[in-house]
């Protein structure tokens, strides 16, 4: 069952140097806040995993707190490239980094098959791409009933997956709600969850194509306000769009990225703290 918790207790609890970590979110509601607290905490090694990896995983990237990356696209949205992403790639920097490549479809279908417990996914997505041929986690396989062949690819099972969500109650099931992509998937296919949410309520109130995660799938929830920031909560607040503007020239150079890091990140002792960090700059 969920327990209420602090940000910083749970990562310490859950997260371990060699982990598979994946932190979802799609346009909004993504993780900041507990990306933040895994670099503050010095997790390193770790295979990270997410559809749409942005701003946050660019943070985490430059930092050397990962091996590998397991993803389907890459992209500061609306601006441009993660120039720490691409330097980890291209140039080794801070630390060398592998990659495994799918489509969204592949991604979508392979946490599917973990949450079901199921061995693999199979799907039509990669049929006539070139993708299997750099990716060797897709394989073709031949249908039993028809002879068609398809293309397989193996369930995901986070060690850790980590959502932000709107709200949680008191018995730690937790409600979210708007673009929710993948995030019910991820949670039910980890062997751990933690969920950082706005704010804890006695009862959800309903709302059109709410998502409820109960609280027998997720290990820990911490109240984190704006953790989420900068992308968005809706019914709470919006994208931040002038960040994501600012980040290109920050991330581009590896001495003002390491700066922007140490002041607003590992300087302060929370996500409360780089907020107001943040604010004291702007």
């Amino acid at each position: 069952m969920a327990e209420l918790t602090t940000l910083r207790e749970a990562i310490a609890g859950l997260v371990h140097d060699g982990d598979t970590v994946a932190l979802e979110g799609f346009t909004h509601l993504i993780p900041t806040a507990a990306g933040h607290e895994i670099v503050r905490q010095g997790r390193r090694d770790l295979t990270l995993v997410r559809m749409t990896p942005d701003l946050v995983y660019d943070q985490l990237l430059g930092m050397g707190v990962a091996r590998k990356l397991v993803f389907s696209w890459g992209g500061n949205p609306g601006v441009g490239s993660l120039h720490r992403f691409r330097d980890a790639v291209e140039r080794g920097w801070p630390a060398p980094l592998e990659i495994e490549e799918h489509s969204h479809a592949g991604m979508a279908n392979r946490y599917v098959a973990g949450a079901s417990n199921l061995p693999f996914a199979v799907l039509r997505g990669y049929v006539g791409t070139d993708l299997a041929s750099v990716t060797p986690t897709i394989r073709p396989i031949t249908c039993p009933f028809t002879g068609e062949e398809l293309m397989a690819v193996p369930a995901l099972r986070p060690d850790v997956t980590v959502v932000h969500a709107q709200q949680a109650d008191r018995a730690g099931n937790v409600a979210l709600w708007g673009i929710t992509g993948i995030q019910k998937e991820a949670v039910l296919a980890a062997r751990r969850a933690i969920v950082t949410v706005e704010e804890v309520v006695d009862a959800f109130a309903p709302r059109p194509f709410q998502v409820v995660l109960p609280g027998i799938a997720i290990d820990a929830v911490a109240v984190v306000p704006r953790g989420a920031h900068p992308s968005y909560a809706h019914g709470y607040y919006d994208r931040d769009n002038a960040f994501y503007t600012a980040w290109d020239p920050i991330s581009r150079d590896r001495d003002a990225y390491r700066a922007w890091m140490q002041r607003h990140v590992l300087d302060v002792d929370d996500f409360a703290g780089h907020l107001a960090s943040l604010a004291a700059v702007a």
